[in-house]
């Protein structure tokens, strides 16, 4: 059903400014601030209120109020524009939709799960309308309040949803936003295994690696599934270890899940204030992290200079640590991390980074995504490499124990060094005991 946007717009304003004077009252009198849920409760309350004022006003007018059908659909769009995202809701709604580019309030183009691409209705009426929604989103989303102005025209965060939002304006002729999104939440090696993400030996091997607390590096493209395999990987962690999570913006959501992980707690970077202070970067939280007796570090995504203090954790003692980067093949990840080694403050050569790679990472296991033609060109990710470190000399030596054999199915490629070990962990090897 389609609603009146101009009204949802409207009575938004209205219920949002009742909502913020019972705020001040509250505050006033001394009173315990609501908790999110009170807030939403109370302002359910407020907009079954404002719709009954305003079907009065219609009736008093000579005008037909909403039916309860069309009264329904917009208390809805209000509730979702004060507490969700606006006409985006739908979407987000939809488990089939995994990507959702907006180039511009009317430019909106869909992504399904099945690789099919769609362009969707307008998500605001103008484009400033769009950025202020971000805006919104920004304020409430995450551990800290996020500007998006022309002072900070650039925004990541994790929707209520746990999808990732990715958002730009003043750089690009109309605001660009993309969102991917989190359909794969709860997620375990069992699953990657039964949608063809990962082989049934493969499966075994990863919950065996993690099981003996090796250092995996999940390497792969743009959207690629590496943070999906991350959590898949992190599932297999006994819920006795206490987990500790660094990211740019808050994503994995491991703490969401206290039934798997009772003992989690989520860093997430802060960005400077309008005045250039308070910036928390991803480097201190590493170093911070190691100080709060954590069993395991997982940093979300690995994109500057906390690499550097991210190996030096996993030298000392932390085994078992988690994490991504982008890159494009598993061989390829070796030269990345000595990239954002030279941009860290210790300025680590390229033979000083190699030898600390070696140290810190056990494997590296790289993902991609495939349009597969021979099921009508549906979108498919898999694992396609795990590599093993297994020293340096002058550079990182690495065997590919797992790889592509010509049919297009991964295969154990080179023995392990670590075989008797992962054994010990449930991994039968099959061909190679």
């Amino acid at each position: 059903m389609s609603i009146d946007h101009g009204l949802v717009k409207r009575f938004r304003q209205e219920v949002g400014d009742r909502l913020a004077h019972q705020r001040r009252l509250d505050q006033a009198g001394g009173l315990t601030p609501m908790t999110g849920e009170d807030e939403r409760q109370f302002a359910r309350a407020l907009i079954a209120q404002v719709l009954e004022e305003f079907a009065r006003g219609e009736i008093g007018v000579g005008r037909t109020p909403p039916t309860a059908e069309e009264e329904e659909a917009l208390a809805a769009g209000i509730h979702a524009a004060l507490f969700g995202v606006g006409r985006l809701q739908p979407l987000l709604d939809d488990p089939e939709v995994e990507n959702i580019d907006i180039n511009g309030c009317d430019r909106v183009f869909v992504s399904y799960a099945d690789g099919q691409e769609v362009m969707g209705e307008p998500v605001a009426e103008s484009d400033d309308e769009l950025v202020e929604l971000i805006q919104i989103l920004a304020a409430y989303s995450g551990l800290s309040s996020r500007p998006f102005d022309t002072a900070n025209p650039q925004l990541d965060l994790r929707l209520p949803d746990g999808s990732r939002l990715s958002a730009v304006m003043d750089v690009t002729v109309r605001p660009a936003v993309s969102i991917r999104r989190a359909r794969l939440g709860k997620v375990f090696l069992s699953d990657l295994v039964g949608n063809g993400t990962l082989s049934a030996e493969l499966g075994r091997f990863l919950s065996a690696a993690v099981g003996a607390r090796k250092n995996i590096m999940i390497a792969g493209s743009t959207n690629a599934g590496k943070t999906t395999l991350l959590r898949a990987l992190a599932n297999e962690i006994p819920p006795s270890e206490r987990l500790i999570t660094v990211e740019r913006a808050l994503e994995l959501g491991l703490d969401q899940f206290p039934e798997l992980h009772p003992n989690a707690v989520a860093f997430e970077q802060r960005l400077p204030n309008s005045e250039g202070q308070g910036e928390i970067s991803m480097a201190e939280l590493v170093r911070r992290s190691l100080r709060m007796n954590p069993s395991r570090v997982i940093v979300g995504e690995v994109l500057g200079d906390e690499i550097v203090t991210m190996l030096n954790a996993m030298t000392q003692g932390n085994d078992g640590s988690l994490s991504t980067i982008h890159a494009n093949s598993s061989m390829e990840v070796f030269n990345r991390i000595a990239t954002y080694a030279l941009q860290a403050s210790e300025r680590l050569p390229v033979e000083a980074t190699h030898m600390l790679i070696a140290g810190a990472i056990d494997f590296v296991v790289f993902i991609e995504k495939r349009n597969d033609y021979a099921r009508g060109g549906t979108l498919r990710r898999f694992v396609s490499s795990v590599r093993e470190v297994s020293g340096v000399d002058g550079r990182v030596l690495s065997s590919e124990v797992f790889a592509l054999s010509p049919d297009g199915r991964l295969l154990p490629h080179a023995p392990l060094s670590c075989l008797e070990e992962l054994a010990q962990h449930g991994y039968d090897p099959g061909g190679w005991m």
